[in-house]
């Protein structure tokens, strides 16, 4: 990966999404069980997504196959905006962590953009 990089681990974006991952499964663990194989199973393939795509595309050969990995979290992180924006309409969240979460997707965002722009260059 180069400058001072040796694996998606070395990432605070990865480290990040990771921890984000543990923050959509707690907060899931409180829908209702009929929700277990629809928003539930989403929301945590969703979040999941980010922090793999990151290591997948960390581990290609190429910056032009990392970018795109990093494109794929980006669609991840829309992804969840919407899912995280349903399960508020259907009061399964509250505003507080609503408002939390999307503070948190909004950092993976500008990170993972920011990665991508200087790849790019």
């Amino acid at each position: 990966m180069g400058g001072g990089i040796n694996t998606h681990r070395d990432l605070v974006l990865y480290r990040k999404a990771v921890v984000f991952v543990s923050s959509i499964y707690k907060m899931t663990q409180t829908f209702p069980a009929e929700e277990r194989f629809a928003l539930v199973s989403q929301l945590r393939r969703a979040s999941v997504s980010v922090p793999t795509n990151i290591a997948e595309g960390s581990a290609r050969n190429s910056t032009k196959e990392l970018i795109q990995f990093l494109y794929i979290s980006l669609g991840s992180i829309s992804e969840i905006e919407t899912l995280l924006q349903i399960s508020k309409n259907l009061l399964y969240i509250d505003d507080i962590l609503f408002i939390k979460l999307n503070k948190d997707l909004s950092e993976l965002r500008k990170m993972t953009s920011s990665l991508i722009c200087r790849l790019k260059t």
